[in-house]
């Protein structure tokens, strides 16, 4: 799973309220309690993770009934270090407490905002 461009569902985050414009948030990224409290705080960030959760669950099946064991999930947001990292990271949790094996890569995190350099 990453929050990286397109694989095989990708996935747009931007309707969840944006750290970003928090200026206290805005250096930290989804990966830190501050910032991924204030996404998962969102009740429609909460949302998605319900519905990204049970379609990965469906189609990861659908992949393996054709014999594929591999099904990459991405989940974009503006600048790729807060909203979508704290929602692939909540996301994974709870695919994995299903029992489902998930990798995450996280394009953008370590990458300034180019706007704000």
């Amino acid at each position: 799973m990453s929050d990286a461009v397109a694989e095989d569902g990708p996935t747009e985050s931007r309707m969840v309220r944006n750290p970003f414009w928090i200026p206290e948030l805005r250096s930290h990224t989804g990966l830190e309690a501050p910032v991924r409290d204030y996404v998962l705080e969102d009740p429609v960030a909460m949302e998605l993770i319900a519905r990204l959760d049970e379609l990965v669950r469906w189609s990861s099946q659908r992949f393996a009934d054709r014999g594929r064991d591999v099904l990459q999930v991405a989940v974009g947001c503006t600048g790729g270090r807060h909203r979508s990292v704290a929602i692939v990271e909540a996301l994974a949790a709870r695919l994995r407490a299903q029992g489902l094996d998930v990798t995450i890569s996280h394009r953008d995190v370590d990458n300034p905002d180019p706007r704000y350099e």
